[in-house]
């Protein structure tokens, strides 16, 4: 056994809610320039089956391997099933069904009277829906409210909620706190708690999931650590509120505490190496890494999706959850020594180069690795089918270029072997566009896998966070760490 913890487990999930896509932040500010784009949305929704049998979404969960996405000839949205014929499922989680995630989303909603509220003509179907899934069905807890639909028109008539549909169908709205202390709030109107139900519902799906692949009780979890991008809180703290312990509540994860930690896209790979350091120091045992899907990117790039005639392809919530614990003598070992952990400083944030050196060559060196000694990358892995169609090139291949060019400056291969060492050890995006979510962490789950077939040996995790967004610097961040084989499972192989 070492003192270095390890990642036994990795699970990743995708709430598909098409009717939802009109709420993402470009969508939603688009609409009220040309309400007629809702309409326009709407035609161009994905079924349920075509966004569970797509390539990138079946990697995502599992169901498929990167190297197997690579053979698999593009476009990829071109891939059909017949109707009823799609496999929802995979090695990691699975797709949920649009129903089912708004069944989910009235158990996230904890508000006496609720903010969500279904057709009481559909609310035992998707109650039902919720009671009879293997996995989730002990998030059923909380009876929800109801309303009719005359009423559920009523309340979206007078402007204090929105709908939430089923297709053609009002299946339900969500509204504002309009409680005293939240009615002047901008913090707290419908579509943004919508936003932050939407987060914790995905990830509780995520954290389920994992907490079954692991055959784990809910209470064996001492701590959690969100890592989304969402924002929680009212006027007063804006994004101060934390989400860790509410998808914990969800989960029924009554031993555990939690905090959040926000760093952009480099969020989860920052929680995982805290989360590394806090089970080696011994504070914690079991600590569970989870992010929820970001309703505000749904749709983030439907304008060049309808100009070309396909689908809309971000019409999906994704999450993913992580098991860290200490050395158990097989699972993959998460590099955290002094000087193994990629940090990009702020001296260097300016620029690519030092970053990349930050990032690849300096932990490296420190473990006495260099970058031929990894076989696999992962850096950001934003789908590319819908990167380029948006006109922002694939942004996976860039990140390996850039790997290899590194390489090159480090004497490890020769300019001429580029492509050749890309092939080696890259993958194709996969990963929905959502900031976190494709940050190199997507990769896991599998990296979990092919280091225990014994197809690699070592994976190493890059991601990185643009922190200018924020408006208060012009830097950007980074974070990565090496995953290897547990020296416990190669003692023990033929």
């Amino acid at each position: 056994m070492s003192d270095l913890p390890v990642i036994p487990s990795a699970a990743y999930a995708l709430l598909h809610v098409p009717d939802l896509v009109r709420y993402g932040s470009k969508p939603w500010r688009e609409i009220a320039r040309d309400p007629t784009l809702k309409t326009r949305l709407q035609s161009s929704q994905r079924s349920f089956d075509e966004a569970a049998c797509y390539p990138p979404n079946r990697t995502f969960i599992g169901a498929i391997t990167p190297p197997e996405l690579s053979q698999l000839p593009r476009p990829w949205h071109a891939v059909q099933k017949g109707p009823g014929s799609a496999d929802n499922a995979g090695l990691f989680g699975e797709v949920v069904p649009q129903d089912l995630a708004y069944a989910l989303l009235q158990q996230a909603d904890v508000l006496e009277p609720g903010l969500i509220a279904i057709s009481s003509e559909l609310q035992d179907k998707l109650s039902r829906r919720l009671a009879d899934h293997p996995v989730l069905a002990d998030l059923n807890v909380r009876t929800p409210d109801t309303l009719s639909e005359s009423r559920l028109r009523e309340r979206l008539e007078n402007g204090s909620a929105l709908p939430l549909r089923l297709g053609s169908t009002l299946a339900g709205c969500v509204q504002r706190d309009d409680r005293a202390e939240g009615a002047e709030d901008d913090n707290l109107d419908a579509r943004t708690l919508l936003e932050g139900l939407a987060a914790k519902a995905s990830a509780a799906v995520a954290l389920k999931f994992l907490l079954h692949r692991e055959k784990l009780a809910p209470d064996a979890i001492d701590f959690i650590i969100s890592c989304g991008e969402e924002a929680a809180g009212d006027r007063y703290q804006r994004g101060g509120g934390g989400l860790a312990k509410a998808i914990g509540e969800l989960c029924g994860c009554v031993n555990a505490s939690g905090f959040d930690i926000k760093n952009f896209c480099a969020a989860p790979a920052s929680a995982l190496v805290t989360a590394g350091a806090l089970v080696s120091s011994g504070i914690y045992e079991r600590i569970a890494v989870v992010a929820g899907g970001s309703l505000a990117k749904l749709g983030m790039k439907f304008e060049p999706m309808l100009a070309q005639g396909l689908p809309i392809l971000e019409d999906c919530l994704a999450a993913h959850a992580f098991l860290v614990t200490r050395d158990d003598g097989t699972s993959p070992l998460l590099h955290i020594e002094p000087g193994s952990v990629g940090l990009a400083t702020i001296g260097s944030s300016a620029s690519d180069e030092a970053v990349y050196r930050e990032l690849l060559l300096e932990p490296l060196a420190t473990l006495g690795l260099s970058l031929t000694d990894i076989d696999r990358f992962a850096p950001e892995l934003h789908n590319p089918e819908i990167m380029e169609h948006a006109g922002s090139g694939d942004v996976a291949h860039k990140n390996y270029r850039m790997i290899a060019a590194m390489a090159v400056r480090a004497g490890a291969i020769e300019k001429k072997g580029m492509e050749a060492f890309i092939e080696r050890v890259g993958m194709p995006g996969f990963a929905p566009t959502q900031g976190h979510i494709p940050s190199g962490v997507a990769y896991i789950g599998h990296a979990l896998e092919a280091i225990r077939r014994g197809e690699i040996r070592r994976a190493m995790i890059l991601s990185k966070a643009s922190l200018f967004l924020n408006r208060l610097t012009l830097l950007y961040d980074g974070v990565s760490f090496v995953l290897e084989a547990n020296r416990g499972l190669e003692s023990r192989t033929p």
